[in-house]
């Protein structure tokens, strides 16, 4: 192994470090570097990597843009997603207002100066979390994919801590007048009986709104398009599954009916909150479920959650969940003092 009479470091004039090296005959590397010292390793590392493997040459910095990183990861990886398109689209946004940077120079302080800016300008800490994740993502398949060679730099920052909002639920004289406004206003016969079966179901309005007459088994209701990618089986009564029958016969499959439901939930007197029009329906199911003594982790297949963590946000509406508090608390069983007059 030699170097073919070339002189492996020099310095230039600027006062940077020139390094060209061939450390095997037909493999020449050339890199400036800033520092000697720098340009000294670059040439040791050639030289032991090619003693070790004829084929291993030094891979020159990544100099793509973060937009390009965000298409490379919808052609391998985004559009596979069922919300892949509103995802990349999100994606190619936050490239665009971060002046879409060189993707490895993207670190931490960038990103917190960004995420400042959307909060300053009205988006709310759970869709700048959500943008957050979503840019993570990116760094995180495409290193997994040999895409790029480097991990996520910005794997430090912390998401936005939310205040957690209490779960609104309808009661029963709710239901009741829902369902009436439903089935008295709306101009198409669908969302009554969609919002019907979430009310039973505990579905989200999609899959609900998904359902087909092949997904009925017996008395039960099976939901194939969940958000968790997995299928799952709700019984019903055999009165629910005959209205839903008799109701496809009269009017047809399901359509999108979801901006119906909507206006009609505006007419009533029921004040939802911000973002939660049809989720309301599925929240209603696991209040009652659990105030009527179901099991949490019974509540948990029937919703569908990957983890318990989601389901025990309804764990406090348990009846004995206050029973509890007195029973199990540091003072049960123990006699106190009468107060002094």
């Amino acid at each position: 192994m030699g170097q073919s009479g070339l002189m492996a470091i020099q310095q230039l004039p600027d006062g940077r470090w020139r390094v060209d090296v061939e450390p095997v005959k037909g493999k020449r590397f050339r890199k400036t570097l800033k520092t000697k010292a720098e340009a000294m390793r670059f040439e040791a590392t050639c030289r032991a990597k090619c003693s070790e493997s004829n084929d291993w040459a030094p891979r020159p910095k990544d100099k793509r843009r973060l937009s390009e990183l965000v298409e490379l990861w919808f052609d391998l990886h985004g559009v596979s997603l069922s919300d892949g398109v509103r995802r990349v689209a999100i994606l190619r946004a936050c490239a665009k207002a971060m002046g879409d940077p060189v993707a490895r120079m993207v670190d931490g302080a960038k990103i917190a100066a960004t995420r400042a800016r959307w909060m300053s300008a009205g988006v709310t800490g759970k869709t700048a979390n959500n943008r957050l994740g979503y840019l993570k993502a990116v760094y995180n398949e495409l290193h997994k994919l040999d895409v790029i060679d480097y991990p996520c730099p910005f794997t430090r920052i912390r998401p936005v801590r939310l205040q957690e909002r209490p779960l609104a639920y309808l009661t029963k004289p709710q239901i009741s007048e829902l369902l009436d406004a439903l089935q008295a206003r709306t101009t198409s016969p669908h969302p009554a009986m969609v919002a019907r079966i979430c009310l039973a179901t505990g579905a989200r309005w999609g899959e609900a709104q998904a359902l087909r007459p092949e997904r009925i088994r017996g008395n039960a209701l099976v939901f194939a398009n969940t958000k968790s990618k997995r299928v799952r089986m709700v019984p019903v009564t055999p009165e629910l599954v005959a209205a839903i029958k008799m109701h496809w016969q009269t009017y047809g499959p399901f359509t999108n009916c979801i901006g119906a439901f909507r206006l009609v939930l505006l007419s009533t007197s029921i004040k939802p909150p911000r973002g939660q029009a049809s989720h309301i329906l599925r929240h209603t199911f696991a209040a009652h479920f659990i105030m009527g003594g179901g099991h949490i982790v019974t509540l948990k297949e029937i919703l569908g959650h990957a983890s318990l963590n989601m389901t025990m946000r309804y764990a406090h509406l348990a009846p004995e969940h206050l029973n509890d508090a007195i029973r199990l608390g540091p003072l049960a069983g123990i006699t106190l003092p009468l107060a002094s007059q």
